[in-house]
């Protein structure tokens, strides 16, 4: 199941929404994919949390994201009930200008790192908050929620600042806890984070005009070092990573819609649907149509085969 981004958010100034849940065994969501960014907030109870099929204990005080195009849902133990606060919103509602004009731009790495680990990595060291601490991170999800629902003046710049609050507060903990990177030497742990860092803002921003100045001055290192950098971590250049995870996203949408091949292209960042067409041809292996009429002849083949064995 894929869940869209306009069931939830109306206005297109404002990609946000949240809400407080409380699930029964009767009321999980099945499994599912989204195509926004879901920030969750365990307030009470048990559960498992099963993420890209691997299972996962989940319990109150719990925070993490899911990024667009990750598979998950909930199961629980029976007479149990999880309550969460989901948060949902679209990375243009954080602006990375805004970001740097406010100093903060650098101190997000629970948004521009963690989302982007390996997933056994990202759920070993979910952020389990407890005590005093759950307790304020809860209140500002809280007082995020109910400004949602009050919409006094100026509510959408008000959610803004709160959601970079909760961010950084995050991001805080979340250095303190530590990952599987601290045992590295210095040099080479500052450079990883650089890449990861550097990695999370292209999955995010991968359909917007990406160059290698606009990220060098977004995070103060020049264009040649960033290359240098990022290659020695990655094994590919910037704009080969960019093109990678633009025809990722392009392939989903090729199978999971019906849009025409020419706003795919707009959609995943390429003016040129031409030079798009051939982009993926070459990495690929075939033409995004004959991508698309693949797939779904694969679907059906699969549908048929199910219907078959039941």
């Amino acid at each position: 199941m894929k869940m869209r981004s306009s069931q939830f958010m109306r206005e297109k100034k404002f990609p946000f929404w949240i809400d407080h849940k409380i699930h029964i065994e009767n009321n999980l969501p099945p499994v599912h994919g989204h195509d926004f960014i879901e920030l969750v907030f365990v307030t009470h109870g048990t559960a498992t949390h099963v993420f890209e099929g691997e299972e996962y204990g989940l319990y109150a005080g719990d925070a993490f994201i899911i990024n667009p195009g990750e598979v998950h849902t909930y199961k629980l133990h029976q007479g149990k009930e999880l309550g969460i606060i989901n948060c949902l919103f679209l990375s243009p509602l954080i602006d990375d200008i805004w970001l740097r004009e406010l100093g903060v731009s650098e101190s997000m790495d629970y948004f521009y790192i963690h989302p982007f680990l390996h997933k056994k990595e990202r759920f070993h060291h979910c952020l389990n908050l407890r005590g005093k601490c759950a307790a304020d991170i809860h209140i500002q999800f809280e007082t995020m929620l109910r400004e949602y629902e009050q919409k006094k003046t100026g509510y959408a710049t008000v959610i803004r600042l709160q959601l970079v609050q909760v961010l950084i507060e995050l991001s805080r903990i979340y250095g303190e806890v530590g990952t599987s990177t601290r045992h590295l030497e210095v040099k080479h742990m500052e450079r990883r984070q650089l890449v990861q860092r550097i990695w999370g803002y292209l999955e995010r921003h991968y359909d917007q005009k990406l160059t290698l100045d606009v990220l060098s001055d977004l995070f103060n290192i020049s264009s040649r070092h960033l290359n240098r950098v990022f290659k020695a971590e990655s094994g590919q250049t910037i704009i080969e990573a960019i093109h990678q995870i633009r025809i990722k996203r392009a392939k989903v949408l090729l199978a999971e819609t019906s849009e025409k091949i020419i706003y795919i292209a707009l959609e995943v960042g390429y003016e040129d649907p031409a030079f798009f067409t051939r982009l993926f041809s070459r990495q690929v292996g075939c033409s995004p149509g004959k991508y698309r009429e693949r797939t779904r002849q694969g679907l059906i083949e699969s549908k048929l085969k199910a219907l078959e064995n039941v």
